[in-house]
């Protein structure tokens, strides 16, 4: 079956042979062949191209504004330009620029593909499958916890930036229902024997958090009638902000008699 093109990237190519880009260009950044380029514009292929189904978010970067940066990076504008031609933040274009090859390598649709993909949910894991996951369960059998093994992969594999996982994917496909990428059964070699994980948030049953409180309802009688000044919460309150008002207006004596 011959390669097809989306109407988006037939649009983008018609756009880019309006500013002077070569054929080999244009497929350079539609990430095709420049034979189907050729076709396209000799007709000898439908101008009505694949629709796409997916529409970026609202406030993200879109087709266009990508094409917009490529054609002020090849003008050889800044980062700073582009974003006041787009009315977009400078960091937006300098982020979107490091994180697709930079000045030199970038590329507007497979920029565009990139954005797609992490757009994507659910996101697939990690430890699904692969080297990754094997390493991280033999480490885990070996009764290694999973801040240890985040830390000690980089360190092993130096070069190989697909052996790395936070201690907290480690702990969710452990323990979070209907994940299921590392066997329940291996949240027994943790150090802690758990095999459900422990809110951290939740107060603990029974008590309070704050260590030592006195309830409200412990207070002494005398509080009530405030017979004794340190029960005058409110009243200290108030002296406390007669006196800050006085020393920032550099007012010395009101501020000793506010202290009294």
């Amino acid at each position: 079956m011959a390669p097809r093109l989306t109407q988006a990237q037939k649009s983008m190519a018609y756009r880019l042979k309006s500013h002077g880009l070569s054929n080999m260009e244009i497929a350079r950044q539609l990430s095709c062949g420049d034979s189907l380029i050729l076709y396209m514009f000799q007709g000898k292929i439908s101008s009505v191209g694949v629709a796409t189904a997916w529409i970026p978010r609202s406030g993200a970067l879109t087709i266009d504004d990508r094409e917009q940066i490529l054609l002020g990076l090849r003008a050889g504008h800044s980062m700073s330009a582009i974003a006041r031609g787009l009315d977009r933040s400078p960091s937006t274009v300098t982020r979107e620029v490091a994180a697709n090859d930079g000045r030199e390598g970038y590329r507007a649709w497979r920029a565009h593909e990139r954005a797609r993909q992490c757009a994507r949910r659910p996101k697939p894991s990690k430890l699904t499958r692969g080297p990754l996951q094997r390493e991280v369960t033999r480490r885990l059998r070996q009764l290694w916890s999973p801040q240890e093994i985040t830390r000690r992969l980089p360190l092993d594999y130096p070069e190989d930036p697909a052996m790395r996982v936070s201690h907290e994917t480690i702990y969710q496909s452990l323990f979070v229902q209907g994940r299921g990428e590392l066997r329940r059964e291996l949240a027994r070699c943790l150090r802690s024997g758990r095999t459900s994980r422990k809110s951290r948030s939740a107060a603990p049953r029974g008590g309070s958090r704050v260590k030592d409180m006195v309830m409200i309802s412990d207070r002494p009688g005398e509080a009530d009638d405030r017979a004794v000044p340190g029960h005058w919460e409110g009243d200290l309150m108030r002296h406390e902000a007669l006196y800050d008002r006085a020393v920032m207006k550099g007012h010395r004596r009101w501020a000793v008699a506010a202290a009294r």
